[in-house]
């Protein structure tokens, strides 16, 4: 089984609302519901599980329920901090999977993800154990001296740009989890897992990142998030003309 676990419990309002970033809406539907719509409409997830948090769960609940999400099998409450939502989002499916079954993480302001990212993603951890959505630098880059300046120079052709989803085999994901939660190193880690991963020592597996712009951070994303769903709108109202106009 493939199932998506959907990170909806950030709290962050670095875009500026009064809501979380994956609640707010654009063009009258909240982001996270444009989130689920990728995972549902996909043919290889077969359950999406929710990660929320608790002062959000009912919400969740109504975007899933009005825009007919039907994967979604799970609402877990999330944590304090992104390591622990995650954490809890996985051990919240410890009985529920098997160890060769495959999670996809994603985050729940993430829904410009596209389908063939998905699919490589699931496809590299299907070879190798986990496949990590991830992008070739497109920026100079550099070492930061301090906020203001450097000296020292990184070249770009040995970077990769983490991107989502994240997909990896469950039982190694779930045993990674176990392994930190036991030393305390979970929250002195950079909060992704794949910084988690990396810590124990693990290889990670490049997949597909077919866009450099997957996941809302700031208000800019969301003018972004608007102008590609206008884009997708236009796009279908023409090939529609055209098809008309063929049959004509």
């Amino acid at each position: 089984m493939n199932v998506a676990i959907v990170l909806a419990g950030g709290t962050g309002t670095r875009v500026g609302a009064n809501v979380p970033k994956q609640f707010i809406e654009v063009l009258g539907k909240p982001v996270l519901a444009y989130t689920l719509e990728v995972f549902q409409a996909n043919p290889n997830i077969d359950a999406i599980e929710v990660v929320c948090h608790r002062d959000w769960v009912g919400k969740a609940e109504e975007i899933v329920s009005e825009y007919g999400i039907d994967k979604v099998r799970w609402i877990c409450l999330g944590g304090t901090t992104f390591q622990e939502s995650t954490y809890n989002g996985v051990v919240n499916l410890r009985n529920e999977l098997a160890s060769d079954d495959i999670a996809v993480i994603t985050f729940g302001a993430g829904p410009m993800i596209p389908h063939e990212d998905i699919d490589d993603s699931i496809r590299v951890c299907e070879l190798h154990g986990n496949g990590i959505s991830s992008a070739d630098m497109s920026l100079c880059t550099c070492i930061k001296d301090d906020e203001e300046s450097t000296t020292q120079n990184i070249i770009r052709e040995t970077l990769k740009g983490f991107a989502a989803p994240w997909t990896f085999r469950y039982g190694e994901l779930l045993e990674a989890y176990d392994t930190a939660v036991e030393r305390g190193i979970l929250d002195e880690l950079e909060p992704h897992t794949t910084s988690l991963y990396l810590a124990l020592g693990k290889r990670l597996w490049f997949s597909k990142c077919t866009t450099s712009q997957v996941k809302i951070t700031q208000k800019s994303d969301l003018d972004l998030f608007e102008g590609y769903l206008l884009l997708q709108e236009k796009r279908r109202r023409e090939a529609a003309c055209g098809n008309a106009g063929i049959e004509a």
